[in-house]
């Protein structure tokens, strides 16, 4: 992506407000959730990017690599203050986060639930990365006419597959995490159909049962809310981490943008974090039996 040319191009180097209004028109604020804290975070209007760095979290080691890069806007999916704050100390976590971006003259944008509705959005990248072929939102966004907008999607095979090759697949074409991808299910049952939602999904099991889909992959699914959804159907449940299911949005949201900038002809570079940042860094698989630890064998 970016390949535009360099320093002493006849590009015009874009501002920072050119650049924001550029993602505002991906993905516009007022489509977020009232609880949500979506937009600029750091920045001034009237600099320059001539690099950009899209990341899911906007975690101190992302930070770092935007400086390592160069980078003038770092455009993370996750926010960084999400329940407001009273201080931006840099000896507090976030505040260190806040403080390194100033000094390095790195703006920083969110786009979070308004990218998860979007039309194309996170769930169209987790689909894509999969070759799942979306046939509808999963969930739909009741202000768009055209039914395009909106949670989650529903998805169809072009050949079946197993629960546990649909699995195989999901674990070879995200990218690698400790978890990997959990299966609750018949592994040799015949999936059809799939509903995807990058991120936590086990609110939208209402909707999975309504839609009538084989399969279900999302993220965070908590017991409770999974034992039940296995309870009422045969649904298969798949489960990988939170991260690896958003990161694809991250290539498909630079993709977009470095459209924009070719129409514009500005000279900019856009680039992909690859650094994982899912909290979970090792996996230890339960051997076949359990008495050392009292459960039933």
């Amino acid at each position: 992506m970016g390949h535009r040319p360099g320093p002493g191009s006849l590009f015009p180097v874009p501002r920072l407000s050119e650049v924001i209004a550029a993602l505002e028109s991906l993905w516009p604020a007022e489509r977020a959730e009232s609880w949500d804290a979506v937009g600029t975070v750091v920045g001034d209007p009237d600099q320059d990017v001539s690099r950009v760095l899209f990341a899911v979290d906007p975690v101190q080691e992302i930070v770092d690599e935007a400086v390592k890069l160069g980078a003038d806007l770092l455009v993370s999916h996750h926010p960084l203050y999400l329940r407001g704050t009273t201080t931006v100390a840099a000896s507090t976590f976030k505040g260190r986060v806040v403080h390194t971006l100033i000094k390095n003259d790195i703006a920083l944008h969110v786009a979070h639930t308004n990218a998860d509705t979007a039309d194309p959005g996170v769930s169209d990248a987790l689909a894509g990365a999969l070759d799942l072929r979306v046939v509808r939102p999963l969930v739909p966004d009741a202000t768009d006419p055209e039914g395009r907008r909106g949670l989650g999607r529903v998805c169809e095979l072009d050949h079946p597959l197993t629960v546990r090759e649909l699995a195989a697949r999901a674990a070879e074409r995200l990218p690698a995490t400790a978890q990997g991808i959990r299966v609750a299910g018949d592994p040799e049952a015949v999936v059809h159909t799939v509903a995807v939602s990058g991120g936590s999904g086990d609110s939208l099991f209402e909707a999975v049962r309504a839609a009538g889909v084989d399969a279900f992959l999302t993220a965070d699914l908590r017991h409770h809310p999974a034992s039940e959804a296995r309870a009422h159907s045969p649904l298969a449940l798949l489960d990988a981490a939170h991260w690896a299911t958003e990161w694809p949005w991250c290539e498909l949201a630079a993709a977009q943008l470095d459209e924009i900038s070719d129409r514009h002809g500005w000279d900019l570079r856009v680039h992909v974090s690859k650094t994982v940042t899912d909290p979970w860094t090792a996996h230890a698989a339960s051997t076949t039996t359990s008495s050392s630890t009292g459960a039933p064998n």
